[in-house]
């Protein structure tokens, strides 16, 4: 059996793990939200503890924390209350936040669980005993001094999301565009059949489709960017409503200007704290961009991927690089399972942008969204998802990849649109004539061409020259 502990809140007794450094708020929502097992993303815990401590160092160097209002603290108090601020963002705590995602729309549950961890944590850090029922450094009275879920709470999201954004997706999503743009320079003068609708198109060189796909990954880190752009903006200092009560007028600009220092990115007080506090739409497009990243990376996993179809029976320009068996029946059958790795991981984070836009839309009633544990949840997994669906695919796929010339090459020659730059020659009427005839007879359309004498042997040469056809003509 457990052994438990009792502890006191407002509403009476409760039992607790014995060991927990958190205390009856945060058991009491473990005991309401038994819902589907996920506790807050580690980067959200870890940055409700970089908020905990801005909004600590601040106090502090107001003289809030050590001043002549209830319970003030000495010098050594606030430090250790720092230090297990700072145990907190460093993981060393992480067994101690169980409470469900799915619990009071606000998240007050996890900023009481962290509230009561910290407290806990200092007290013991003094060398002093964290179980005794008057605590020294109080939950609610020093760690969340100034503060309310309601603005510290979306805070964290913004810094969690923030960081994330600026440490893991765009530096991922940076070298997938390096490295398409290596493979565009590499294979420029590799020339192959174009493609619309999926049908044959004029020619193009390898390179230059290659150099589309870096382009389009060039653009998904600018809007990486904009994503970051658009949750910088912190909602601290603003308490319950959006007013302010019970904190210094100081106390929002301060923490903002912690956390950026902290975190390299520059975070700001929100402009106004009403809307700070009630609605979360800076977090819906930070999100919207992302669905747009998804969308992106979709696309040229698929297009590579119908690039490496075959090897006999499909396009087969380029190579995908073996990585496991593809069949458990058909021996020696291999499939692109990066690109079918990437692109379910675009469909998750489109599907997650539904949930995003939904809690954005309905959850911000008056003067609070309701709906933040899980657009804090949704959002991070996101750019978890994308950040390291970047990288793995950059690893085990992009970086091996080969382009097959022979099968790009043979392809070129056997296609209909070749007459496409016997137009200005001989016009449209004429040239789909031959390319009809081409398509009856199996014939090629230079052959046809040759046979016909459409063009002396030298205009014909110049004109159906496929690399000519990659570029614009004077």
């Amino acid at each position: 059996m457990l052994d438990v502990r009792v502890e006191t809140d407002s509403m009476g007794d409760i039992q607790v793990p014995a060991d927990a450094y958190y205390g009856a708020q945060t058991q009491r929502a473990v005991e309401n939200f038994p819902v589907s097992g996920w506790e807050l993303p580690p980067e959200l815990v870890h940055a409700m503890g970089r908020v905990k401590h801005a909004c600590a160092t601040a106090n502090r160097d107001l003289g809030r924390l050590t001043g002549s209002g209830k319970n003030p603290l000495t010098d050594e108090q606030v430090e250790a209350m720092l230090e297990a601020c700072t145990e907190v963002v460093n993981g060393e705590l992480d067994d101690q936040f169980p409470v469900d995602v799915f619990q009071t729309g606000s998240g007050t549950s996890s900023n009481m669980n962290v509230n009561e961890v910290i407290s806990s944590r200092a007290i013991e850090i003094l060398g002093m005993d964290r179980f005794a029922s008057n605590k020294l450094i109080h939950a609610n009275d020093h760690v969340n001094m100034g503060q309310s879920t309601n603005d510290t709470f979306p805070t964290a999201i913004h810094v969690a999301v923030g960081i994330a954004i600026h440490n893991d997706l765009i530096p991922s999503l940076q070298r997938f565009s390096e490295e398409l743009y290596a493979k565009a320079e590499a294979w420029d003068e590799v020339i192959k059949i174009g493609r619309t609708h999926l049908a044959d198109a004029t020619p193009l060189r390898l390179g230059q489709e290659f150099s589309g796909f870096a382009r389009q990954l060039t653009l998904s880190v600018e809007r990486a960017e904009r994503a970051l752009k658009s949750i910088l903006e912190l909602p601290a200092g603003g308490t319950a409503v959006g007013s302010g009560i019970n904190t210094h007028p100081e106390f929002g600009a301060r923490v903002a200007a912690v956390l950026a220092e902290q975190t390299e990115i520059p975070f700001v007080e929100a402009a106004n704290h009403f809307e700070a506090n009630a609605q979360r739409d800076g977090l819906v497009e930070c999100h919207g961009q992302l669905r747009a990243i998804a969308s992106t990376l979709f696309n040229v996993s698929n297009n590579l991927r119908w690039l490496g179809s075959g090897p006999r029976c499909g396009f087969y320009e380029v190579k995908i690089p073996d990585l496991q068996p593809g069949s458990s029946i058909m021996p020696g059958k291999v499939n692109p399972v990066m690109c079918e790795s990437m692109m379910q991981v675009c469909a998750r984070v489109m599907g997650n942008d539904g949930v995003i836009a939904m809690s954005g839309a309905a959850g911000g009633q008056f003067q609070l969204n309701t709906m933040m544990p899980v657009m804090g949840h949704t959002t991070l997994e996101s750019i978890r998802l994308l950040a390291n669906g970047c990288n793995a695919f950059v690893e085990f796929c992009l970086l091996n990849m080969e382009a097959n010339e022979e099968a790009c090459e043979t392809s070129v020659e056997q296609s209909l649109s070749m007459v496409t730059s016997l137009n200005p020659h001989i016009g449209y009427e004429k040239a789909a004539a031959l390319a009809k005839e081409a398509f009856r007879t199996g014939r090629t359309i230079r052959e046809l061409c040759t046979e016909q004498e459409i063009l002396p042997p030298d205009v014909l040469e110049k004109t159906l020259d496929p690399l000519s056809m990659t570029e614009p003509q004077a």
